[in-house]
C-alpha cells in the first residue's frame, strides 16, 4: 500500500514538473523579466530547461530500444548471446557497451529491459557503464574538444574501460540475482508475439516505449531540477578554491561532473575549458566519472534498482575512478 501511494505521488509530482517545465519554456524573456523574478531563479530555469532539453532525445532513443528489445528480442536469444562464464560475460558486456552509442540519460530503461529479459545484473551494469562513456561518438567528441588530441581520447577510453571492468567485477562478486526494485509488470514479449503481424508487433513496441517514457520521464524531470538547483546555489568558487592538490582537484572535478549532469556526448567541451585550471588527472576524472553516474542518472536508477544496490554501485564508481586516476597520474 505504501509503495503504491509513493508511486502515485511520484507520478503526480513528475507530471506537474513536466507541466511547469513546458510552461516556463513557453514564456518569453520579456514576460519572465516583467515578473521581476530573482536572477538566481531565472538562472535555475535556464539550467533546468537546458538539462531537460539535452537529455530528452536520448531518453526517447533509450525507450524505443527498450521497446524493441521487449517485443523483437526473445529470452532464448539473449541466453544464447550471454556467455555462461561470469568473467567472459563481464568482458563481453563492456565491449558491447563501448561499441553502442548510448547516453547515460537513455541507458537506464535499456538496462532494465535487458535484466527483465534474463541478462545477469553484472553484465547489464558493465553495459551501462561503458555505453555512455567510451562509445564512438563520445570518443570522437573528446578528440575534437581537446584540439584533435589522440592522447586524451585514448586515456579516456583506456582508463574508462579499465574502471568499468573493475566496478563490474566487484558488483558481480557482491550481488547475486536480480536487483530490480520490483518485478516489471507482465507484458507481451517476443515469445508470444511471433504469430502477430509486423504491424501489430511494431505497434506493441511503440505502446511499450510510450509507457516506458512516462515511467522514466518523471524521474528525469525531478533529477534535472535537482541538478539545476545545485548548480544555481552551490558556490562554484568555493569548490575551485578547494581543489588545489592532486587528490582534492580530482574530487572537485568528479563532484562537478556529478552535479552538472551533462550529456556524455557534449561533456568533453566543458571539460576542455578547465584544462588551464586543473591537472590532467582531474580532467579525466570529470570525463570518466560523469558518464558513469551523475545526479539525474542516480534518480532514474533509484526508480529501477534497490536503493542499497544503487548506493553501493555509486560508492564503487567513486572509489575506483579516484584510485585508478591517482595511481595513473604519474604515467599520464
Amino acid at each position: 500500500m505504501i509503495r503504491i501511494l509513493r508511486s502515485n505521488i511520484m507520478d503526480v509530482t513528475g507530471f506537474l514538473m513536466i507541466g511547469v517545465a513546458l510552461l516556463l519554456l513557453s514564456f518569453s524573456t520579456e514576460f519572465k523579466l516583467s515578473l521581476d523574478l530573482p536572477s538566481s531563479l531565472l538562472n535555475l530555469n535556464t539550467i533546468f530547461l537546458s538539462i531537460l532539453i539535452e537529455a530528452l532525445p536520448f531518453v526517447l532513443i533509450g525507450v524505443l530500444i527498450a521497446g524493441f528489445i521487449q517485443i523483437f528480442v526473445s529470452e532464448d536469444l539473449i541466453q544464447r548471446w550471454i556467455p555462461k562464464n561470469k568473467f567472459m560475460a563481464v568482458i563481453m558486456s563492456c565491449i558491447v557497451g563501448a561499441l553502442f552509442p548510448a547516453c547515460e540519460c537513455g541507458i537506464v530503461p535499456i538496462v532494465r529491459r535487458l535484466i527483465a529479459k534474463g541478462v545477469p545484473t553484472h553484465a547489464a551494469i558493465g553495459f551501462m557503464l561503458t555505453g555512455p562513456l567510451i562509445n564512438p561518438i563520445v570518443i570522437a567528441s573528446t578528440y575534437m574538444a581537446f584540439g584533435n588530441s589522440v592522447k586524451l581520447a585514448g586515456l579516456r577510453m583506456g582508463l574508462g574501460f579499465l574502471t568499468a571492468l573493475l566496478v563490474t567485477f566487484t558488483v558481480s562478486s557482491l550481488f547475486k540475482g536480480n536487483q530490480l526494485k520490483a518485478p516489471i509488470k507482465s507484458e507481451p514479449s517476443s515469445s508470444n508475439t511471433k504469430q502477430q503481424s509486423f504491424t501489430d508487433r511494431f505497434w506493441s513496441m511503440l505502446t511499450h516505449s510510450i509507457d516506458e517514457f512516462f515511467d522514466m520521464g518523471k524521474y528525469l524531470v525531478i533529477g534535472s531540477f535537482i541538478a539545476a538547483t545545485v548548480q544555481t546555489y552551490l558556490p562554484a568558487r568555493a569548490l575551485f578554491e578547494t581543489g588545489k592538490g592532486p587528490a582534492s582537484s580530482l574530487l572537485v572535478m568528479m563532484g562537478l561532473a556529478y552535479f552538472l549532469s551533462l550529456c556524455s556526448e557534449a561533456d568533453a567541451f566543458i571539460g576542455a575549458s578547465f584544462k588551464s585550471i586543473f591537472p590532467l588527472s582531474a580532467i579525466l576524472g570529470f570525463l570518466i566519472f560523469g558518464p558513469m553516474m551523475d545526479l539525474k542518472n542516480t534518480i532514474m536508477m533509484l526508480n529501477v534498482f534497490r536503493m542499497r544496490f544503487v548506493l553501493v554501485v555509486l560508492a564503487l564508481i567513486i572509489s575506483m575512478v579516484f584510485f585508478t586516476l591517482m595511481l595513473a597520474q604519474t604515467f599520464i
